[in-house]
Formats: C-alpha cells, structure tokens, sequence
C-alpha cells in the first residue's frame, strides 16, 4: 500500500505534531509520505512540522490563504496513487486507511472513501449544532461529498480537473465532490472514525466573525460562481438545502425593510419587526431544544446570508494553475 496524506495547517502549532505522529504509524508495512501543506502559518507550525520526516511547504505571495490552496498545494508535491486528505488540528484514527484502501480495492468507482469525523470540542455552539444536525459530517453509506477528508483515488481527481479549487474559503470537499460525480465516481463513508478533530475552542460568536474576517463565509457564492455554466449546476442548486436556507433569509429581511418603508406608522413598523425577530428564534431555539443554540443558529444564517453575494462576486483565479510556494524541509533519503 502506498499512500501520500496531505495535511494542511495554518497556525496549528499545538496539534501539528501529535497530526503527524497519528500518520505516522498509521499505514504499518506501507509506503507512506506526509505533506504538510502550510497556507502562510505565523507560529511555529512549519518548525515543529519539519522536525518529522516528512515534507513541509508553504504558500508565498501572491498566494493568499483559503480553505481550498491547501489541498491543492499539498497535492502538487505528492506521488501516489491514494491520496488522504486530512487538518493539522486531527488525529488520523490508526485503523482507518486499511480499511479505506481495501474498500477501494473493492469498488473501482470509488473515487474516495471516508468515515466519521469526530469532533473533540463540543462547548463550542458551533461544533455542538453540528454535532446535531443531520450534517454531511454525519451521514455513512454514499456521500455527495467528504467534508474533513478522506482517501482519494488520483486518477479520479486528475479525471476532475485539479484537487481544489484554491479560490474557495470553504465548500471545497463539495465542489470536489460534485466534480467527481459529475465524472461518474462515487463516494463514500464508512461506519467507523475516520479522524478525532480538535476544532476551535474559541466563543462561538467570536468565531463567526473570525470566518467573516477570513472570508471563510464567503464560500457558497465563491462555489456557486466557480459552478456557473459546469454541467453540474443544476444537481449544486438542489444538493445544497443551504441556499434554500439563505433565500428564506433574504425573504424575512425584506419583508422587515418592506414594513419599515411602507407602514406609515414607524412604531408599529418596528415592533412587528422585533415581533418576527422574537418568533423566527423562538421556532429555531425549540427545534434545537436551546435558547442558546437557537440563538447563534439565527445569528449564524444572517452572517451567512450576508456573506454570499461578496463570495459570488470575487475575482477568480485559474484554479488548476501552480500555486506559488516553496519547500521548507523534506525527509532524508
């Protein structure tokens, strides 16, 4: 077995190198060659990193860090055949990329092969709706996409075009996903962890602006404007209840602007305004059992919604052009 994983990291000095460690031993018997593929750290990331056998590269300008450049990045500089993908903020579970490679043996039309993401901070609100919900995260069987990572088959991703789209700050797993079903290939998750994440530990809230400020929020119109014209449009549109989600959004704040522009009297106007505020997170908080939760989840879709027409509307670059960057260390042969 011979396995190239992809790491990549963005100011992951406390977990780097337990991520390492957890590859490391992962594949006993295999050939087995670890990417860090760094999108411009600030920390001690790639120092910690190239202490370990293993290769470490890093964007330079003009380059700029996204969700998507990492990937991508870390997939220029692989070799095998298998490809897994995977944060520097997780340990990759010791048992799973066995399991992974026989199951594509198995299945020729497997493009890739996940299992579960098991997220370690759940006090975050974030983390604990996804928990939750019916996520992508938490689905087994066949996927329309492996959001967290996964084992990747190389001749079905080169098949795609290119790994990842380096434009995206998030949705990257789905357009990947869509891409390769659109080839024919499948996907799937297997019954079993795939890897522990050790997410974001910081206030919920603070995080949602940190992803606003990164452009993190921005990455369902940054997919939707990378899809525009693909022959997959129309299976994004319907595979994405999100938008559906955001579309309700834009509803509910014109209705808000229409009251306060038409309805001659302004009091009434913003008191049925906070009236709709009050019901719409009443209804989500009893959905989600928490005030709390239901709270951040409405805080959440107006960030969101917010965030996708600038997303839509970002210049593009060529996604499967070389991306700027330079080898920090590599293993010695």
């Amino acid at each position: 077995m011979a396995v190239s994983v992809i790491m990549k990291t963005l100011n992951e000095e406390k977990r780097i190198a337990a991520a390492i460690e957890s590859a490391l031993v992962a594949l006993p018997g295999g050939d087995l060659e670890i990417i860090v593929a760094d999108s411009g750290s600030s920390d001690r990331t790639v120092e910690i990193a190239g202490k370990y056998p293993v290769t470490v590269v890093q964007i330079e300008a003009p380059a700029k860090p996204s969700c998507g450049i990492g990937p991508q990045l870390g997939f220029q500089y692989s070799h095998h055949d298998l490809i897994c993908l995977m944060d520097g903020d997780m340990l990759l579970d010791k048992d799973f990329l066995g399991a992974a490679v026989a199951f594509l043996e198995a299945d020729p039309r497997a493009a890739g092969v996940t299992g579960h993401v098991v997220e370690m901070n759940v006090d975050n609100l974030e983390f604990t709706r996804r928990v939750r919900r019916a996520s992508p995260e938490n689905r087994t069987g066949p996927v329309d996409r492996m959001n967290g990572g996964g084992l990747y088959r190389r001749s079905a991703i080169e098949q795609a075009g290119y790994f990842s789209d380096r434009n995206l700050h998030g949705y990257e797993e789905f357009d990947l996903g869509v891409r390769l079903r659109a080839r024919g290939w499948s996907l799937h998750r297997l019954d079993r962890p795939f890897v522990s994440h050790f997410g974001h530990s910081i206030n919920a809230y603070k995080l949602l602006v940190k992803r606003w400020q990164s452009k993190y929020l921005r990455g369902v119109g940054e997919l939707l404007r990378a899809a525009r014209g693909k022959p997959y449009w129309n299976n994004l549109l319907k595979e994405l209840p999100e938008l559906r989600l955001w579309a309700g959004v834009y509803a509910w704040w014109l209705i808000m602007l229409a009251l306060l522009v038409f309805l001659p009297d302004k009091r009434w106007a913003v008191a049925i305004d906070l009236a709709l505020i009050v019901l719409v997170i009443s209804a989500m908080s009893l959905k989600q059992r928490s005030l709390p939760l239901g709270f951040y989840a409405v805080v959440a879709w107006c960030f969101h919604a917010a965030a996708l027409p600038l997303g839509f509307f970002h210049p593009r670059h060529a996604p499967d052009a070389w991306i700027e960057s330079r080898v920090i260390s590599q293993p010695r042969r």
